[in-house]
């Protein structure tokens, strides 16, 4: 078929043609907005799951609709390596301008106070040269936001933010992608922010998205963080909504897909989106003519695996050094191991699917994506103590390949790595 009208669109962040499956989360948070426009309570949210099911297209989607409402948003992606200060004020400052105050004099000071809390970040009697300074054409306004103390400049910054948008009946929502990444002081900051202006009813809402350790990071962080969010699993798609994602955008060019293709077409991606994507565009470019078969998925699939083994997995894989890659080689193994007599484990284990190195029948399996293996039993495979190999494990976790999914558990951020790691090996 035409590849010009391929309607698929894997990529990171890319929102597909049919956001499919996410109807409740969106139809939630319209009420969310509706109801702090309106003066009334309401928390925080946290979206978490594991890499490719849609966190950071959804937060995308909850930001346009807060943006049809008229809300001031504002968005950053958070890296271990950098501090809140400057990013947080990117966003503070396009979420100020969006919300359209007819007063310029207080959208100034307002902007000014933004200015401040950003420049807090620039060591005192640093040279001119290594002086940061934000994109705030206005005057920093001093002693509001720039104490140096995170957790008290933040709450003022919001706390002015928010007064902002009461005056215009709006409010303001920021959006924190990968915020797991979150240095753990501001961490700290950023949760007793939220709390402090849940308590003022002032309408400012943090929206972050994170793999599944986050909520574990934010209640080490304040034990009252469990109460402070609304956290929301975002999963891989059922049966139905990984249809729909499929049908859907080949309707609109004409095409379709015969039941057995859609079958096919399940067993290979286990309903993630982001595989339902790659699949979906090698598979619409393969197939001759309309509807898609499954012959034409299993035609497919190795171009298909291949691409998804060098974007997807390999990656990730190649930001590993050769002690974190024998790691994860066992963490695979050891997934193998605990798995016999099972149907599937959260690595797609289960018997060879269309392909011979794709993810296999793991949506048939049906075993839960975030199912972990022990340290220890990591440990056996490799002949060490689980305590030698802790800087590994710590190493790993920092560069977002595995997460702790509980004390002495471990498990892989990236559905189907494990398997990809036992075909490479």
């Amino acid at each position: 078929m035409d590849p010009v009208t391929n309607p698929y669109a894997p990529g990171a962040g890319q929102r597909p043609p049919e956001l499919a499956g996410r109807d409740e989360q969106l139809r939630a948070f319209d009420v969310v907005l509706e109801r702090i426009a309106r003066g009334r309570s309401e928390r925080s949210i946290v979206l978490t799951g594991l890499r490719g099911v849609g966190k950071t297209v959804l937060l995308n989607a909850l930001r346009s609709a807060a943006v049809r409402g008229g809300w001031g948003t504002g968005k950053f992606e958070a890296r271990p390596e950098q501090r809140l200060r400057r990013p947080l004020a990117a966003a503070a400052h396009q979420a100020v301008r969006e919300l359209g105050h007819p007063r310029g004099d207080d959208v100034d000071h307002v902007l000014g106070i933004v200015k401040s809390f950003a420049l807090r970040e620039t060591p005192s009697g640093a040279r001119l040269r290594d002086r940061w300074q934000p994109g705030i054409d206005v005057p920093a306004v001093s002693g509001r936001a720039d104490s140096g103390d995170i957790e008290i400049d933040l709450v003022e910054l919001f706390t002015d933010i928010g007064g902002l948008a009461a005056d215009v009946g709006k409010g303001v929502a920021v959006f924190i992608d990968e915020m797991q990444d979150l240095d753990p002081e501001d961490v700290s900051a950023l949760c007793a922010a939220c709390h402090e202006i849940s308590q003022t009813g002032l309408p400012v809402i943090v929206v972050g998205a994170g793999l599944p350790h986050l909520p574990a990071v934010l209640s080490a962080s304040k034990s009252y963080s469990e109460r402070l969010f609304r956290y929301q699993r975002i999963d891989r798609l059922p049966r139905e909504a990984a249809d729909r994602a499929l049908v859907g955008p080949a309707a609109e060019e004409g095409c379709g897909f015969t039941p057995e293709a859609l079958d096919a077409m399940y067993a290979v991606t286990a309903g993630y989106p982001y595989f339902i994507q790659a699949y979906g565009k090698v598979v619409w470019d393969v197939a001759p003519v309309s509807p898609i078969t499954a012959e034409d998925i299993r035609v497919a699939a190795p171009e298909a695996e291949s691409e998804l083994a060098v974007g997807f997995f390999g990656s990730r894989y190649e930001r590993a050094t050769p002690a974190e890659r024998e790691y994860l080689r066992a963490m695979a193994e050891a997934a193998l191991v605990g798995s016999l007599g099972h149907q599937g484990d959260s690595s797609g284990v289960g018997s060879a699917g269309v392909g011979s190195a794709g993810v296999g029948s793991a949506g048939r399996a049906g075993g839960s994506e975030l199912s972990a293996v022990s340290t220890s039993a990591v440990a056996d495979l490799l002949g060490r103590k689980p305590q030698s190999l802790s800087p590994a494990r710590d190493a790993l976790i920092k560069k977002g390949l595995i997460f702790s999914a509980e004390r002495g558990q471990i498990a892989f951020t990236v559905p189907h790595f494990g398997r990809y790691l036992r075909g490479q090996a």
